[in-house]
């Protein structure tokens, strides 16, 4: 097998072997027991990626071609959110073109998709309360009139101009209310955005989580369900033991979504994860064995995928962009390792050591050659030979 050369800390260069890829079952048609949706990233163009926020960045057929292959793996596409690097290199109109480009792809071959809207065309930075709530509607009648589902992804604007529980109630309902569709919200924590600090009116989650249940119960027609990346596994538990029937909890634990989708035997997690799109084949293996109520066939697969992801998502963990790029790139689905914004210096040359010792203990990549090729001259170009 080929190896590769690794920096380590102490300066020293280590020789991984690399082993053989997983043997995984995976399968074209979408999971039957859970919905499931991978927040893709996107991929730069690489002669024009730099330190600007500009659309034209974007290899607009690389990135298509990466939602291509998740849903050929049965996984949906949750579209223009975090991991696509909105509000981090991709403002609203680049993130409206990706929308529209991905829905309609996805129409073309029958994949399923979700997108993220929020507030981040308002140019101040105190905008009011009224000026929130029309550009949350202001994006999604733009997704919806395009046939999307959207995502109302937590505002950095309304954490700011909120100043008790009550706003966020009064935006919140006008919102929903002019919704023409289902809309899945999003509790976002700190880890992964700092600015959204006291979202729902409250520090204390446990007050907080009052204000959403009162939101969603009083929308419940219009509410699909609520996506939680809080990394609190006990919070998103509670949560969706207060949801009214039929509305869904999409668990965005990258550290413990094998428990949190598995279940308790009476409440589940659906899934809306980063992480899928760094691991699709094996959440594509791992959900037939769930739908054939294999619970411990799935959790088999999907167990060892947890110690990759996070470290994928190890703190500051919104550079968790940075793992998911890097191993599309030894993957083979992308062809280099460059990121809009420069965002792939986030991570250090120990990191992406360490993601490939870990992608490769769990048979993460399919063409060792090729991955050992990419990381030897990657790391070679920085000194490490």
């Amino acid at each position: 097998m080929p190896s590769v050369s690794l920096p380590a800390a102490d300066r020293a260069v280590m020789h991984l072997v690399l082993g053989e890829p997983a043997k995984l079952n995976v399968r074209a048609t979408p999971p039957t027991s859970r919905e499931v949706y991978a927040a893709s990233h996107v991929v730069a163009d690489p002669i024009r990626a730099s330190a600007g926020n500009a659309s034209d960045q974007i290899d607009w057929e690389a990135t298509l071609r990466l939602r291509r292959d998740l849903w050929s793996l049965g996984l949906g596409v949750a579209e223009s959110m975090d991991t696509a690097q909105r509000g981090m290199g991709l403002d609203w109109t680049a993130a409206k073109e990706l929308a529209v480009r991905t829905l309609a792809e996805a129409k073309s071959v029958g994949g399923r998709a979700v997108v993220g809207v929020g507030t981040d065309q308002l140019k101040s930075e105190r905008p009011s309360l009224a000026e929130i709530r029309d550009a949350y509607i202001e994006q999604i009648d733009a997704i919806e009139s395009n046939g999307g589902d959207v995502v109302m992804m937590a505002s950095r604007h309304l954490a700011r101009a909120a100043e008790r529980p009550d706003d966020y109630r009064t935006v919140y309902d006008a919102v929903l209310s002019a919704a023409r569709r289902p809309v899945i919200l999003h509790w976002l924590g700190t880890v992964f955005d700092p600015a959204l600090d006291g979202y729902w009116g409250a520090e204390d989650r446990s007050v907080a989580i009052d204000t959403v249940v009162e939101i969603i119960v009083a929308h419940r027609d219009k509410v699909r369900g609520i996506k939680v990346s809080l990394l609190d596994q006990s919070l998103e538990i509670a949560l969706r033991e207060r949801m009214p029937a039929g509305v869904r909890v999409f668990t965005g634990d990258d550290y413990n979504y094998v428990d949190l989708i598995a279940g308790d035997g009476t409440h589940s997690s659906d899934a809306l994860l980063g992480a899928f799109a760094a691991i699709g084949p094996f959440a594509s293996a791992a959900f037939a064995h769930l739908d054939a109520d294999d619970i411990q066939g799935f959790k088999t697969i999907l167990r060892p995928t947890e110690s990759l992801s996070r470290l994928i998502f190890a703190s500051p963990t919104q550079y968790y962009k940075v793992g998911v790029a890097w191993l599309a790139y030894l993957t083979g689905k992308q062809n280099h390792f460059r990121m809009i914004g420069g965002f792939e210096t986030g991570r250090s040359l120990l990191h992406l050591a360490d993601l490939v010792r870990a992608a490769d203990a769990i048979g993460l990549f399919p063409n060792p050659d090729l991955t050992a090729d990419r990381a030897s001259a990657y790391f070679a170009v920085h000194g490490i030979d």
